[in-house]
């Protein structure tokens, strides 16, 4: 399987017919990235060499088995969609301090801040070029992506406004920062591959849903997980203050019983080891965890509803299975 993409089970034309395509979007990427300058051809390529999943190409190319089926178009439009995502994860790392992304050392470490953004800034352009070569509406949609995009980003970096209530802010955060991208990957598959406006419109609805899924079961595996499965150390985020779903679902319960963990999450985790250890066991033992789980599931099943016009097609199955998938990871 291509860039570590995992297809679902499905039908054997099916398999082979995303799997070629994967292949197909591999090979775009890497001639996309080559540039003339040697140091800049290096820098671009730094995480696409590293691989990662290709989770939103291949949406990109199941969303198009609704339609014709994987054409020039698609495969460029998942290109410049996996290129956005790229882009977005040099400059997350900026923003992040982090020292490693999907096992190699960050571009903020290997190049320096300026360059890690300038190298995203310059693959966001190089995904714009692509959109550019398939008309105007592809463009449109690409410049909305991106705007939603950063403006998630932005939200996420905020404290969550006052009389604001903070599970919602999250989602929205979720829905602009991550489901808007995924939204988009479905939409362009669809699209491109000849679907009708109500096709496109329910596959870019499943998406967004999707892509609220996958990140709530990320942010899930953060707590829950003990062996790094989201590809970070457990406790990430609680380390470094980001309040995911089970904290909000605690605080919001408002329980005395909780007093003694809301203190310890009310603490500065970045370098007290002993804090952090006994924060992340009592959420792990906390029925928030579970009622945070519950909604991420549900979250899914909503994904999978909006499927419904598709019928029970092979494309269908498909995309059922891949939501199951995204979320088994961590409920």
């Amino acid at each position: 399987m291509s860039g570590g993409a995992r297809i679902p089970e499905t039908d054997p034309e099916l398999e082979k017919a995303l799997g070629d395509g994967l292949a197909q979007v591999d090979s775009f990427l890497r001639q996309r990235v080559d540039y003339d300058d040697p140091f800049i051809a290096e820098a671009g390529g730094h995480l696409l060499g590293a691989g990662g999943k290709r989770f939103r190409p291949l949406l990109c190319l199941m969303a198009a088995q609704a339609g014709k089926g994987t054409n020039a178009d698609v495969i460029a439009a998942a290109s410049a969609v996996e290129l956005t995502h790229l882009a977005s994860l040099y400059h997350d790392d900026v923003m992040d301090e982090a020292d490693l992304r999907r096992g190699v050392v960050s571009a903020n470490v290997a190049y320096g801040n300026s360059t890690a953004i300038l190298v995203g800034d310059l693959l966001f352009g190089t995904a714009s070029a692509v959109m550019a070569e398939l008309g105007p509406e592809a463009v449109r949609i690409q410049a909305e992506t991106f705007m939603r995009l950063c403006a998630g980003q932005i939200r996420d970096d905020r404290p969550c406004p006052p009389g604001v209530d903070p599970v919602e802010y999250y989602l929205g955060v979720l829905r602009d920062k991550t489901g808007v991208l995924i939204a988009t990957a479905a939409r362009y598959g669809a699209m491109f591959s000849g679907c009708d406006a109500a096709t496109v419109e329910t596959l870019r609805e499943y998406g967004e849903l999707l892509g609220v899924a996958f990140q709530l079961a990320d942010d899930l595996l953060d707590i829950a997980s003990v062996s790094g499965v989201s590809g970070k150390t457990p406790g990430t985020d609680l380390r470094e203050g980001v309040e995911t779903l089970p904290i909000l679902m605690l605080r919001s319960a408002a329980d005395p019983a909780d007093a003694e963990l809301l203190e310890l999450l009310d603490r500065d985790l970045r370098h007290d080891d002993e804090s952090h250890a006994r924060a992340l066991a009592g959420l792990r033992a906390h029925p928030a965890l579970q009622q945070a789980r519950e909604y991420t599931l549900g979250v899914a099943r909503q994904a999978q509803a909006r499927l419904e016009p598709l019928g029970d097609t092979a494309v269908a199955r498909a995309l059922h299975a891949m939501t199951m998938g995204v979320v088994d990871r961590a409920v």
